[in-house]
């Protein structure tokens, strides 16, 4: 029987020049989604939005001082849902204590999360036996 669905597994170097680079990978996925009914630019931006603001804090706070450290991304298509999961090594964080930003402020702390729960159907952050896990689910409809 044929397996449906597309697994990307990725790792990159904990550096910030590879973000452009893992926001393409998602932008060509989500234009590429069969299934997908709605408008697959919007999804397209969305998805690049999401994971460069995810891999952004993965690098941030997750392995502030070791660029030898990797990213690991991990993303799912299936008919019905995409899945991205990002792996960081960091302390971690509550994800429902981080407060609603300021958008008239200068500090940007929370705009990220903040994005990512508002583009994706469900999100997840959770500590696991050698880091941490996002966890981002979009219903394709």
């Amino acid at each position: 029987m044929e397996k449906r669905g597309i697994e990307l597994d990725i790792k990159v170097p904990n550096q910030t020049r590879y973000l452009s680079l893992i926001g393409r990978i998602g932008e060509d996925i989500a234009r590429e989604i069969d299934r997908y009914s709605g408008d697959r630019e919007t999804l397209a931006y969305q998805i690049n939005l999401v994971l460069t603001e995810a891999m952004s804090n993965a690098i941030k706070y997750g392995n502030p001082d070791n660029r030898e450290e990797t990213v690991h991304i991990l993303i799912n298509i299936s008919d019905n849902e995409l899945f991205i999961r990002i792996y960081d090594y960091g302390q971690g964080f509550d994800i429902n204590e981080i407060p609603t930003p300021d958008f008239d402020a200068l500090e940007d702390r929370g705009r990220g999360i903040f994005l990512i729960k508002a583009l994706m159907d469900s999100v997840q952050y959770r500590k696991q036996a050698d880091g941490n896990m996002l966890e981002m689910i979009k219903q394709l409809h």
